[in-house]
């Protein structure tokens, strides 16, 4: 669970809704460390190939879909061989995390 400004937000809720985007191939989100908000929702997308989507673009499509405090700040997007998985092929949260709070991912 992510906890952003005393606000509980599920990962999985928001990875379902970003999953629903016709050019997302894979999608994780994580909170990452914010000093404002406690934490803030990133998301990793891995895009369909020949799919062009910015992160502005994303954030937008998920107002219809998501609350304010459930949208992602932060979008970085990633290659199919990046999204850590373990052998079975289950996407490593923790592993992803420290990926991107040293990855400079969209900020929006």
């Amino acid at each position: 669970m992510i906890i952003s400004g005393g606000e509980n937000v599920y990962p999985t809720e928001v990875e379902a809704v970003l999953g629903q985007h016709p050019d997302i191939k894979d999608v994780a989100v994580v909170g990452l460390p914010d000093e404002k908000w406690g934490e803030r929702v990133a998301a990793a997308v891995v895009l369909r190939e020949g799919s062009v989507l910015t992160a502005e673009t994303l954030v937008e499509w998920t107002r219809g879909h998501l609350a304010g405090f459930k949208r992602p700040r932060e979008v970085t997007f990633l290659a199919s061989d990046e999204m850590p998985r373990n052998t079975t092929g289950k996407i490593l949260h923790r592993v992803l995390r420290d990926l991107l709070s040293h990855h400079t991912g969209d900020r929006t």
